[in-house]
């Protein structure tokens, strides 16, 4: 009989301790997340941004991402406060992970750098050629038109892995990928390149190349690579970034994202984005 009383005993206990446990918990996650929420600026929508990195962002404001962000900021009733810094090697680190700033306007989904909002758009890699030249119609990397041409990519980037499947890479030349903008601009040389005759042909980023495109080179186009077959794949769904643990930032801009999300895409097509559908198949239009 005492040993009943005894395991009966041990088993409430030990049900009150987890339940005490699971309180504590409980408690300290909403602290946790009181904490991380008290980081956030009451007073002005700060944004950690590269100073020179158009079409993107730039320190006078001209980018599409400062665009989106002076939206982000007139819907909530705030000013724009920046942090500038280049993006790359320490970018999170020095500006978002300090709490000198609450949120990157474009940030790739899935990085585990940063807590990724919904995404707020879907782009993809480019081709660009003369717009009347013989690879106009160059749709997909295994075209056999590129077979011996010298086409620009970024090193390291996805699309040279189907470089290299294709054997397109003896001829390549590459740009360097993670530079400070303002000594070093890849992509427009690339671009300047192709213009000149050195390339034949070039591969960026849409949201670079396209806007690029766009604003300073009407003789060229850039087509998006949606026909690839084999990984790696060339579409990627665009977030904002916030601190890892700041879900009620996260859902106050998944809120704003949805409420704005025609005005976004009017941004960004003004820009010269190529803007596609979910699964990356098509441009956004066929979705709608």
């Amino acid at each position: 009989m005492r040993s009943r009383k005894l395991k009966r005993l041990v088993s409430v206990t030990s049900s009150l301790l987890v339940a005490a446990g699971a309180l504590m918990a409980a408690a300290g996650s909403q602290q946790a997340a009181a904490q991380t929420s008290d980081l956030v600026s009451k007073t002005a929508f700060r944004v950690c941004a590269d100073p020179a990195n158009l079409p993107m962002s730039d320190r006078s404001g001209k980018g599409y991402e400062n665009r989106i962000a002076e939206l982000m900021a007139s819907k909530l009733g705030l000013p724009v406060e920046y942090t500038w810094f280049p993006m790359a090697t320490g970018f999170v680190r020095k500006t978002l992970q300090a709490n000198a700033c609450d949120v990157v306007i474009g940030f790739a989904q899935g990085d585990e750098l940063v807590l990724n909002t919904n995404h707020y758009y879907t782009s993809s890699y480019v081709l660009i050629v003369a717009s009347e030249g013989p690879l106009g119609g160059v749709t997909t990397l295994a075209d056999p038109l590129l077979k011996d041409k010298r086409i620009g990519i970024v090193a390291g980037t996805p699309p040279a892995t189907h470089m290299a499947r294709n054997g397109l890479l003896p001829k390549a030349k590459g740009y360097h990928l993670m530079v400070d903008r303002r000594y070093e601009d890849p992509a427009d040389d690339m671009l300047a390149d192709l213009e000149s005759g050195a390339l034949d042909a070039a591969i960026l980023w849409g949201p670079i190349g396209g806007p690029l495109v766009k604003a300073s080179h009407p003789k060229l186009k850039a087509t998006p690579l949606l026909s690839e077959t084999t990984p790696p794949k060339l579409f990627y769904r665009i977030t904002m970034g916030v601190r890892q643990g700041e879900k009620v930032w996260e859902r106050k801009l998944n809120s704003l994202i949805r409420r704005n999300q025609s005005e976004i895409n009017a941004i960004l097509a003004d820009a010269g984005v190529p803007l596609l559908n979910d699964m990356g198949t098509g441009p956004l239009e066929a979705q709608q």
